[in-house]
């Protein structure tokens, strides 16, 4: 167990990095208990209750104007995030078995691939189904989604979970163990329920959307250059998933998102982004490397592939990184 959040020594990191490869290694082989789940609530659940209440009060349209609800959504964040911190600190207190089991239950790199797999599992068989299946992970409006919108919706949504659900989680426990952990994923979770630009929620999830911007950042740039060695053996290979993200990745309307989306395209060679719908307004974008291919069910096997790859080269990596930071402590 780590007494401080910020490791002190290569050995406290190296304990870290191999707590963090067996709960990458765990969360594949077990996934989401969903028995254990309908016994007892999610911890994203919770957070998702406590966000919740505070929007309730913090966010009322006919009570208060726009500045004001910007600062009831900052001060949320000012409380909800540490008190997810200090939560992390207790937990802690559990030893290496409580931060193993936190970290198992909180990284979602099982989940993404069961629902991005039923969408491809569907597409092709059943238009309804596959729709149904996609609207599971993606926000837009799916009725009308044809066979390619659907297997672009859920190639980016793979690649920017790959981000938002292993990789930054992965990497703010790293940083500051369990407290980082769960104060990403209260943040996260804010920001996908309060975080929109629009009427109801452009003023109140203001601060949530700017600070989940700011854990984001350096993981989302990270996920995309993982994509782009785990591209090796995909059609765009190395050469294209780099060239993709190098040039198109600031095409996105959000700062991260970009990344890892334009490595996938260039990756798998495919085009992602363009106009979607909400319903019924439709938002126009950039197509991400746009010389490729449109996207089908194979399209999103590739993606598959190149998401499974990312996450056996990250465990490899922070194995090989505990090895060489304290291969005497570690034996």
């Amino acid at each position: 167990m780590l007494d401080n959040p910020i490791p002190q020594s290569a050995e406290e990191l190296a304990l870290r990095m191999i707590v963090l490869a067996a709960a990458l290694m765990l969360d594949w082989l077990f996934g989401e208990p969903d028995m254990l789940w309908r016994r007892i609530p999610h911890p994203v659940v919770l957070f998702g209750r406590a966000i919740g209440l505070a929007e309730q009060f913090g966010n009322r349209r006919k009570a208060f104007h726009g500045l004001t609800r910007r600062r009831a959504g900052i001060g949320a964040m000012l409380v909800l995030t540490p008190v997810a911190g200090f939560v992390g600190i207790g937990v802690s207190l559990g030893g290496i078995l409580a931060e193993l089991v936190v970290l198992t239950i909180l990284l979602a790199g099982r989940s993404l691939d069961d629902h991005i797999r039923a969408v491809s599992s569907a597409l092709g068989k059943n238009m309804q189904a596959a729709r149904d299946a996609v609207a599971m992970i993606v926000g837009r409006d799916t009725n009308r989604m044809d066979d390619a919108d659907i297997a672009r919706a859920a190639i980016e949504t793979g690649a920017e979970s790959l981000s938002d659900g292993v990789i930054a989680p992965a990497f703010w426990f790293l940083l500051l163990g369990l407290p980082g952990l769960l104060i990403y994923k209260m943040t996260n979770t804010a920001d996908s329920m309060i975080g929109y630009r629009n009427a109801r929620y452009l003023a109140f999830g203001w601060a949530a959307a700017r600070f989940d911007d700011f854990l984001n950042y350096v993981p989302a740039r990270l996920t995309a250059l993982l994509i782009c060695f785990a591209a090796a053996t995909s059609r765009g290979g190395v050469g294209g998933a780099f060239a993709s993200m190098w040039q198109d990745a600031s095409k996105h309307q959000s700062p991260n998102a970009g990344w890892p989306e334009a490595a996938m395209a260039g990756g798998i060679d495919v085009w992602l982004a363009g106009p979607r719908r909400y319903g019924n307004r439709v938002r126009h974008a950039a197509r991400l490397h746009a010389k490729g291919k449109d996207a089908d069910r194979n399209a999103i096997l590739d993606g598959l592939h190149v998401l499974i790859v990312v996450q056996i080269l990250f465990a490899l990596a922070l194995v090989l990184g505990a090895i060489s930071l304290a291969p005497d402590a570690l034996i």
